[in-house]
């Protein structure tokens, strides 16, 4: 979530990651207003850092979707094609050893 900042006119001046006195108003980053404020005032290296820092947490949101529906019987991981079971096994791994506690979408999104 991020929250804006507006001048006298109602126009974004600011996105903060976190509520401040002036700040209080929740936009999502999906937002037009928030997308026509980075096109004019953001340089493309920002946005593609925006988008990559998006494309994280819908990384983590299907990778918790894949758990999920293994969990509930309605895939099975067996069914996945090979390269599908190498990439999850690999990703595990990986997400234990840089945090080895529970992290959850919310924490990234």
């Amino acid at each position: 979530m991020l929250y804006v900042e507006r001048d006298g006119e109602g126009r974004i001046i600011a996105m903060h990651s976190t509520p401040k006195q002036n700040a209080s108003e929740e936009k999502t980053v999906v937002d037009e207003e928030i997308l026509d404020f980075l096109n004019k005032t953001v340089s493309a290296d920002s946005r593609k850092l925006l988008l990559s820092l998006s494309d994280m947490g819908i990384i983590r949101l299907l990778e918790d979707l894949i758990d999920l529906l293994i969990q509930k019987n309605v895939i099975f991981y067996t069914e996945l094609p090979e390269s599908a079971q190498n990439k999850i096994r690999e990703r595990k791994r990986l997400r234990e050893k840089v945090n080895p506690q529970t992290l959850t979408v919310d924490d990234i999104i």
